[in-house]
């Protein structure tokens, strides 16, 4: 009979083993940056590139405008998930604390909504934004990629919100708090986990989206974000593959460090919508 020691060492070392697997892809993209692509194409699944070529790095941020792309990106990202926050912490406050005629629907509504693929809007949403006048605008990209129902977000504000005792807002409306003050300075600060949860996701989902960006920026190359100027490595007869591997290295580096620094508030947020 296996004791207990032995049974963790044999999970601990099955799931080592199982943590290689799953990162091996993102090492070897890092690694196949470094090499030239007629030794990309022919050197398989090895890692380390016999000549390392660091060019590639000042190529996909210069050649193939990564430098512009990031401000893009960045610029675009965090507007994005300034709004989302704000959107959907209202509407989850406003369905998880306030018990209005048609609330019931509403939350029916918007979780209907989640079943709808983003991609059958996109015609939609680009007709709105023209008819807004933010047509090739990075104003345009942002209104246009953080409108929608956000419905993880809203259901995890709504369940958090509901948890909480009522004498919260009573004391604060005593003290003459009103709508807007409680929801800012009492009930928003004490959400903190789920707003961290909720600006994790959707940066990770803003900085790698690909469709609103790409319909957005037809007209406006200079406006693309990186995940969209991913295609300047894609020639009419050929593929710059290690050119393209710097520059995914890049576009990665920055959300990797994003939930590092933030992954404990997200475990926390998770854990207390789950919880809720």
């Amino acid at each position: 009979m296996i004791s207990t020691k032995s049974a963790r060492l044999i999970v601990h070392v099955f799931l080592i083993a199982l943590g290689i697997v799953w990162i091996y892809p993102f090492v070897w993209m890092v690694f196949s940056s470094l090499k030239s692509n007629k030794e990309f194409l022919i050197s398989g699944t090895s890692l380390i590139p016999e000549d390392p070529q660091w060019e590639n790095y000042a190529n996909a941020w210069t050649t193939a405008n990564f430098q512009g792309y990031f401000i893009n990106t960045v610029i675009f990202t965090v507007a994005t998930v300034i709004i989302v926050i704000v959107l959907s912490s209202l509407t989850g406050y406003a369905l998880g604390r306030i018990d209005f005629p048609g609330r019931k629907t509403i939350m029916i509504i918007v979780v209907a909504i989640m079943f709808i693929p983003k991609g059958y809007t996109i015609i939609p949403l680009f007709k709105l934004v023209n008819q807004l006048g933010l047509a090739d605008s990075i104003v345009g990209i942002i209104v246009a990629e953080s409108s929608g129902a956000h419905v993880l977000f809203i259901l995890m504000f709504a369940s958090f919100f509901a948890n909480l005792p009522n004498s919260i807002e009573e004391a604060a409306e005593i003290d003459g708090a009103g709508f807007l003050t409680v929801f800012t300075r009492v009930m928003l600060p004490l959400s903190m986990p789920i707003v961290a949860t909720t600006a994790i996701m959707q940066f990770i989902w803003t900085w790698s989206s690909f469709l609103v960006p790409l319909v957005l920026t037809i007209n406006k190359p200079e406006l693309r974000t990186l995940a969209v100027g991913m295609q300047n490595f894609v020639q009419t007869y050929s593929v710059d593959f290690s050119g393209m591997a710097a520059g995914a290295t890049i576009s990665l580096i920055p959300v990797m460090i994003i939930f590092i620094i933030m992954q404990r508030y997200f475990i926390e947020g998770v854990a207390g919508a789950v919880k809720s």
